[in-house]
């Protein structure tokens, strides 16, 4: 296919479960800048929801609108790894995703108007069972930064898809190094006057964390538009007793009888 139909794209945006200690991330860098010199690698994301591609789609799709759509976003959370899930190349609405076909990309399709997904067919002479993202998804992804073909096959987009997920999930999708806690919920979805219920304790809305006295919980509407919960000066994750994948209430009629 005419992957990047012959334009040269700005950047390659990571976006993994790797973390940011260890030989993993260095290695795709590596092979980036030698298979795409002088085109930027951008470091969106390297703590994703270990093993948890559902988490990290509605995460993913979050992140994605301060970027332009001349980019190809490199992502890997694939604990199916070596196995028969495809490795894939989706489009949405001009942005290009490498990446495994597991569900990493169900929310960044189901947003976008103008979708297609391809299934990678093209193999490198050397594949590692357990690091496609080194040996497969990289070069793919650097392929298409310089506008070349890669090897794959149209499928139709419905074959991508996860469509029994929710439009917006009620759990914990990712906790900062502060110990916030952001949710797969859009604020844009819950009313301000919403009250949140997070293993028994009730969280009012506020705008920021100022907004309340030091040690103060609370929900708010983050920098990427979703529900997050927040201590003022503190650490949501221990004060909450919450993790990735903890579930909440949101009630909308607060004091009613």
């Amino acid at each position: 296919m005419a992957a990047a139909r012959g334009i040269l794209l700005s950047m390659i945006v990571l976006f993994t479960d790797f973390g940011e200690v260890g030989p993993y991330v260095g290695q795709v860098k590596a092979v980036l800048i030698r298979e795409a010199p002088g085109i930027p690698v951008i470091d969106l994301l390297h703590d994703a929801p270990m093993f948890q591609a559902r988490a990290s789609s509605y995460l993913l799709a979050s992140l994605i609108d301060v970027f332009p759509t001349d980019v190809v976003f490199l992502c890997v959370v694939d604990p199916g790894v070596g196995s028969s899930r495809a490795p894939a190349v989706v489009e949405a609405d001009g942005r290009r995703f490498v990446g495994p076909d597991n569900g990493l990309f169900e929310v960044v399709l189901r947003r976008a108007n103008d979708t297609s997904f391809r299934r990678i067919t093209w193999e490198p002479n050397n594949l590692s069972a357990s690091f496609h993202g080194r040996d497969l998804f990289a070069p793919v992804a650097a392929r298409l930064a310089k506008g070349e073909e890669v090897a794959s096959e149209a499928h139709p987009v419905d074959s991508a898809r996860r469509p029994h997920w929710p439009d917006d999930l009620e759990e914990i999708i990712y906790l900062d190094s502060f110990g916030n806690a952001m949710t797969g919920l859009r604020a844009k979805n819950v009313p301000v006057h919403a009250e949140m219920i997070v293993n028994e304790k009730r969280l009012v809305r506020a705008r920021t964390f100022s907004d309340l006295p030091e040690g103060g919980v609370f929900w708010y509407e983050n920098s990427s538009g979703l529900v997050e919960f927040a201590v003022n000066q503190g650490d949501a994750k221990t004060t909450l007793g919450i993790d990735v994948g903890s579930k909440f209430i949101v009630d909308t009629t607060p004091g009613a009888a």
